[in-house]
């Protein structure tokens, strides 16, 4: 999901991106520790059907970036993404959809701190806690400095990332033609553990929203595009590509992994790029990945940090936050927002360390379903713009309808397992408590005038 701020806006931040940082965190946007080590738990669920899982997933994804890409090409000065909600489905909607997405990025700040933390924590004798602030700090310094550093930093982390699924896929590719490794037996790898199918279509339903969650990142490109000074064609092309991206990294690299490894030898926890890696024969493969699962955490909390800063000052210069978030430094930057969003990620750190199997379990679950609801909120806006401009609208008018109806089946399919029912529980609570303080703030507002 998309939040542009374009730079006509006299209280939207302004940067000095330029297209090699844009270019390079769109294809490193989709990538994360989400492919890296968490799409182990998502084989492990469903076996090679969850295949069908991530291109479900990011067929979703392709579509409501290309209907948001409509939205703001069509109508340039709306803003952002919950500008969109707002005109769309009403100042409710839009105020639910800026503060859900802004809490979901919220919790990625304080987990992959954390996640982090725990990685260095193998190289340097200190606390865990101690790293996680450590990480925030610095990655909050990183922002608060000036756009175009965190570009320089996301270019150079995402060209890792980048560089490394590509050259596996390359790796896979020669080991499947038998260049280098032992031939992979692919049928059987296929067809061990009862089979492509081998819990069932309603265990591929179960594995869509943690796929969901791992391709999260688009829109960081999104993001950075609105920050150039052609944000126009920037974001017009970002929109365009994200299938692409999706394609390649995600279903060609799964893919390999399935073909090369049996998925019954895919553990949720432990990376199954390391297990196809060590199946070839490639030395220090376990120590390789290790550094860049690590610059794809640092890269991701860099970006939730931009993200969630942006969001927050977005909502404040709308009056859906305290106004004190919406003011910008001389750089034209949201160093209050950005500040208060690091504060948030620490306590949410925190509490992976005092409380972890409770609040933070909880946070996580009350963050884990409600990109489903932003999704079904700008398709909703879409469906309701492209009434008013059909003309301007390219996309059929049933890709959207299909789409609200795919994310019905996916909430209805989690309701199949007990983790998938706590978490549409918890973000369904997230909801209600969102819509509650939108209902607050309008009476407080109502008696003031």
């Amino acid at each position: 999901m998309a939040i542009i701020h374009h730079t006509s806006h006299e209280n939207a931040p302004t940067g000095t991106l330029q297209d090699r940082h844009v270019t390079m965190i769109a294809l490193g946007g989709v990538i994360g520790a989400g492919l890296f080590v968490g799409s182990s738990a998502s084989i492990a669920l469903a076996g090679p059907a969850v295949l069908l899982a991530y291109a479900a997933t990011g067929l979703l994804v392709v579509i409501v970036m290309r209907l948001l890409g409509e939205m703001l090409l069509a109508r340039p000065g709306i803003g952002s993404f919950v500008d969109c909600v707002r005109v769309g489905c009403g100042p409710a909607a839009g105020f639910v959809a800026g503060w859900l997405y802004w809490f979901f990025w919220a919790i990625v700040i304080g987990a992959e701190a954390i996640a982090g933390a725990i990685a260095i924590s193998e190289w340097v004798a200190l606390p865990v806690w101690v790293i996680a602030i450590g990480l925030i700090i610095t990655v909050n310094l990183l922002n608060l400095i000036s756009v175009r550093l965190f570009g320089e930093c996301e270019f150079w982390l995402s060209l890792i990332k980048v560089i490394c699924v590509l050259g596996f896929c390359a790796l896979g590719l020669a080991a499947l033609l038998h260049f280098v490794g032992p031939p992979p037996s692919v049928v059987h790898n296929l067809n061990t553990g009862g089979g492509p199918v081998p819990h069932g279509i309603f265990a591929v339903l179960t594995a869509i929203p943690s796929v969901l969650f791992s391709m999260i990142g688009s829109e960081s490109a999104t993001v950075a595009a609105a920050e150039t000074k052609d944000a126009g064609g920037n974001i017009a092309k970002v929109t365009r590509s994200t299938g692409l991206r999706i394609m390649v990294f995600y279903l060609l690299s799964v893919a390999l992994i399935l073909c090369l490894v049996p998925w019954t030898n895919i553990h949720p926890g432990h990376s199954p790029f390391v297990t196809a890696m060590e199946t070839i024969g490639i030395p220090g493969a376990p120590f390789l990945m290790k550094v860049v699962i690590l610059s794809a955490v640092i890269s991701c909390l860099n970006s939730s940090i931009y993200i969630t800063s942006r969001t927050l000052q977005g909502l404040a210069a709308r009056k859906d936050a305290p106004s004190w978030f919406a003011k910008l430094s001389k750089q034209r930057l949201p160093q209050r927002a950005i500040a208060g969003c690091s504060l948030f990620g620490l306590i949410v750190a925190g509490c992976s360390i005092l409380s972890p199997d409770v609040l933070f379990a909880f946070l996580l679950g009350a963050s884990g379903a409600v990109i489903l609801v932003v999704y079904a909120l700008v398709i909703c806006a879409h469906r309701s713009l492209r009434d008013e401009q059909s003309a301007l609208f390219v996309m059929p008018r049933w890709i959207s309808t299909v789409s609200l109806i795919g994310i019905a089946v996916v909430i209805i399919g989690m309701l199949y397992s007990a983790s998938g029912r706590s978490t549409l529980f918890a973000s369904t609570l997230s909801v209600i408590v969102f819509y509650a303080a939108y209902r607050i703030k309008e009476a407080v507002q109502s008696q003031r005038t």
